[in-house]
């Protein structure tokens, strides 16, 4: 067994070889703030960014703490989306492989045959992992009993919020005992989780783990200039100059995701989509299909950019900022994963201006380019063809400041004036030049 950095938390021996079969050595930040915390049944909160290691800083202690012995629900964990669900029940597999004893866990979700299930719940499962709804279905069923239960899990609980999904997990945790270990981790903690949180966590540890940079090391980030072009053709043009391994472009609805997607398919590629319209077979299939490979495009809205993970994505393409700019960061995250370097991106318009230079605040630094004929070109930074226009317009306030209108006005002083006013600009403009060089 490989030494790691994850012996001096008092984890159990199995629980190390997992680690080491992981390829974990040193424990990231959060992991490092919250395992000690959720080994000593501490309710914690945890925020930050996707990619940070959150889910193994709740899933080592929670299973360490599991009794194997004990046939009955010892942890739930619920997530919003059925692939994140998967991607947790597929963790922790790895982990209790290691068990000397059996242990048990069960992956909860819509889209799947409830009564099938139902009939299969004779033996409750030590650990059970989910979608809030089909969790609260089977114990409104009396099929899942989770009254024993120490400990639940709230991932991605701001997006939990969003989709409307917080009620049934407040329906599942009525269930659970008085003292109740709840660790609740969200990328934000908007207001309205906040009336939750104080009614389930009594002085809970709290951890905001601030990325040391907003987005991964390794991204790229581009901004391309629409100029009056049209985006889809514009996003066509992209992905052929990139040929990526694999790219996803963004946008910020399902209409414009499947119009996106129609109008690349119709141009000759094998497009992939992915957001919520899709029924739960089809979400299925599509991520079989993208994940083997079978295509080198995605379209997609948010619902990738959190809580589905798929491997390999070399580009990113912004196919619109989104409304909310933490999606930037989360959309970019799919790129540049595990080491590897990635492309993110952004085709912007003059509106776009705010937004974007909220993300520079952040840190990202963007290169300016466009893309004609299959080939990049390296474009003026897009801030000097502000400033320049910003310095013309204060050019103009202060010529028509100083030239000022005659007292006794003879025939022609319009003229005069309007001849000043362009002496004075071309002074300053020559002015402004020489300060620029």
């Amino acid at each position: 067994m490989k030494e790691t950095n994850f012996e001096r938390f008092g984890l159990k021996p199995f629980i190390i070889s997992a680690v080491s079969e992981l390829g974990f050595k040193q424990p990231t930040q959060i992991q490092e703030r919250l395992i000690p915390a959720v080994l000593n049944r501490e309710s914690v909160i945890g925020q930050s960014q996707t990619g940070t290691g959150k889910t193994h800083a709740y899933l080592l202690p929670l299973l360490n703490s599991l009794d194997p012995e004990l046939d009955a629900v010892q942890v739930v964990v619920t997530a919003p989306t059925r692939e994140l669900a998967n991607q947790i029940f597929l963790e922790t597999q790895k982990i209790l492989k290691h068990f000397p004893s059996e242990a048990t866990a069960k992956l909860y979700i819509g889209g799947t045959d409830k009564q099938r299930t139902i009939d299969k719940l004779k033996k409750q499962p030590q650990v059970v992992i989910g979608t809030p709804g089909r969790i609260h279905d089977l114990i409104k069923e009396k099929a899942l009993f989770v009254h024993q239960a120490a400990a639940m899990v709230v991932d991605e609980a701001d997006l939990m919020l969003d989709m409307g999904f917080l009620e049934d997990v407040d329906a599942i945790g009525a269930h659970m005992p008085e003292d109740l270990q709840l660790l609740v981790f969200s990328a934000t903690i908007p207001e309205k989780l906040k009336p939750f949180l104080k009614k389930y966590m009594e002085n809970p540890k709290y951890s905001h783990v601030q990325p040391s940079q907003a987005a991964a090391e390794k991204i790229q980030h581009m901004l391309v200039p629409v100029r009056h072009r049209n985006k889809t053709n514009l996003v066509f043009e992209m992905l052929k100059a990139f040929n990526p391994y694999l790219a996803i472009v963004f946008t910020n609805t399902k209409k414009k995701a499947d119009e996106v997607a129609d109008g690349l398919t119709a141009k000759g590629l094998k497009v992939g989509r992915i957001h919520g319209d899709l029924t739960p077979r089809e979400r299925k299939q599509m991520m079989k299909r993208v994940n083997s490979l079978e295509f080198q495009y995605v379209v997609a809205t948010d619902l990738a950019a959190r809580g589905i993970d798929i491997d390999g994505v070399s580009h990113v393409i912004n196919y619109e900022l989104p409304s909310d700019l933490d999606f930037y960061i989360h959309r970019v995250g799919r790129t540049a994963r595990a080491g590897y370097s990635g492309v993110a991106a952004t085709i912007y318009e003059p509106s776009d201006e705010d937004a974007l230079a909220r993300l520079e605040k952040l840190g990202i630094s963007f290169i300016h380019q466009d893309v004609g004929a299959g080939e990049w070109k390296k474009l003026d930074d897009r801030k000097r063809r502000l400033k320049r226009k910003r310095e013309a317009d204060e050019t103009d306030a202060a010529a028509r400041r100083l030239v000022q209108k005659p007292s006794k006005v003879k025939p022609g002083y319009k003229k005069k004036m309007n001849r000043e006013m362009e002496e004075f600009k071309k002074r300053q403009r020559r002015i402004n030049r020489r300060n620029s060089r």
